[in-house]
């Protein structure tokens, strides 16, 4: 099953545990949840092979996006956001036109939740250039979109905008304005969708191996990333 085995994380996890209600996982046989995790396409979307949804499918993937909003509780304040689906063979391209905004220097937060007991690490690289971190991350294609436990942001400080590539391998746009993001999304057939709901919303599993592991520690070295800190979005 993996270095890992299967992370099951997520609220509708995390509530099963704390009230002793099984989840859809549960109860399978190792055979059925090879079989679950063997699936990778529902309709017309593919997964990667870093997420899969609750053996009872209580959120079907599909592709598009739809418009929400970050609060701050510390201040109050509220960001819009885009969250978006795209199929596999779409996602890594799309990521790259959607940073592609944020300007020729950036900051990146690489997301690690590989060995931190269900809690994320934030690894900053500050001042990097868009076409340095571009080809970076074509040649870590396989473990950004294969790795449940690792995702990737980019980030404009003096603009406070950000686009992410999550662990469940969501892109998530955060700023305004956000009419380039969205227009890049609907360029590439990924469409608004206010009753879309996400793989994150319901029970879900995640997905990493040793081999994952590894080449995620080599992509940190690439990016210059050689301590740790927590990263405020903000």
């Amino acid at each position: 099953m993996g270095f890992l085995k299967r992370i099951l994380r997520n609220g509708t996890t995390d509530e099963a545990v704390r009230t002793g209600t099984a989840g859809s996982f549960e109860s399978l046989t190792d055979e059925e949840l090879q079989t679950h995790m063997g699936i990778e396409t529902y309709g017309v979307f593919d997964l990667t092979d870093a997420i899969r949804p609750s053996y009872d499918l209580q959120v079907v993937p599909r592709q598009g996006f739809r418009f929400d909003e970050y609060v701050d509780d510390s201040n109050n304040s509220r960001t819009p956001v885009i969250m978006a689906a795209a199929t596999r063979h779409k996602l890594m391209e799309v990521f790259l036109e959607l940073i592609e905004p944020l300007g020729a220097v950036v900051d990146v937060v690489l997301e690690s939740s590989h060995h931190a007991g269900g809690q994320q690490e934030d690894l900053y690289r500050e001042h990097i250039d868009m076409p340095v971190l571009k080809s970076i991350l074509l040649e870590f294609e396989d473990t950004l979109l294969n790795d449940g436990c690792s995702g990737i942001a980019v980030i404009n400080p003096a603009k406070r905008q950000e686009v992410q590539l999550d662990e469940h391998k969501l892109l998530i746009m955060y700023g305004d304005p956000l009419k380039p993001f969205e227009n890049t999304l609907i360029q590439n057939d990924i469409y608004p969708d206010n009753n879309l709901h996400f793989i994150t919303e319901a029970e879900h599993v995640h997905s990493s191996s040793e081999r994952l592991y590894d080449q995620f520690n080599v992509l940190k070295r690439r990016l210059g990333i050689d301590g740790e800190r927590f990263a405020s979005q903000w």
